[in-house]
């Protein structure tokens, strides 16, 4: 019987850095102890997302986020069942969407803008981590990302952070802040805080792995 993982909210403004400091997390860990899971992959298809008034898609809402399905496969890892999901590329047609697996581990890391907005979700979370930065770096970001990986022009970025992105975070994302159990500033540098965690989910790791041998006896 596998061990229950420790399971990690990761959250924060869009162009916080979530992706980068994921990115380093994950490279401190072998696959076998480490999942990490996105809510990017478990958008609404675009007929179900809203609109607004100029008729442009918002994908910073909570609604256009299935959430009952990726709670439901987020149960399924802790179950120590394997997930298989197609890659959301947000109608991007120059990508080829991949078919992504993820495999149960002693740590999930649960990682989107709204896993601590749903209750349900967020009553699932061992840990909440919020990234926060201020928002002339968010926006920077968010311009090189969406022009690279998306193929929003530069009006188009700017439409979306001024009538999408900062209303829902001022809003839904940002008063969730003082829920979290460690705010990590991203403006500058994280390296610190980074290590932090990394030398906390080593220990984590051993533990379980100590609890699963002494269950196995």
């Amino acid at each position: 019987m596998m061990t229950r993982p420790f399971t990690i909210g990761i959250t924060g403004g869009s162009g916080s850095g979530k992706t980068y400091f994921l990115n380093k997390l994950s490279s401190h860990f072998p696959e076998d102890q480490l999942c990490l899971i996105s809510q990017d992959h478990y958008y609404r298809p675009m007929n179900e997302q809203v609109v607004d008034g100029n008729g442009v898609v918002n994908f910073d809402l909570p609604e256009s986020i299935d959430n009952e399905f990726f709670l439901h496969d987020i149960l399924r890892l802790k179950r120590g069942e394997i997930i298989t999901k197609a890659e959301y590329t947000f109608n991007n047609s120059s990508i080829t969407p991949k078919q992504l697996m993820f495999r149960p581990a002693p740590i999930l890391i649960v990682e989107g803008l709204f896993v601590q907005y749903f209750p349900a979700l967020e009553k699932e979370l061992d840990l909440k981590i919020f990234i926060e930065a201020k928002d002339h770096l968010k926006l920077s970001r968010r311009i090189r990302r969406d022009n690279e990986e998306r193929g929003y022009d530069l009006d188009d970025v700017l439409y979306r952070y001024q009538h999408h992105v900062m209303p829902v975070y001022e809003t839904l994302i940002k008063p969730l802040m003082h829920q979290a159990d460690f705010v990590i500033p991203n403006n500058h540098r994280i390296d610190r805080a980074l290590n932090f965690i990394i030398e906390g989910l080593h220990r984590k790791i051993e533990s379980i792995s100590i609890a699963g041998k002494l269950d196995a006896q």
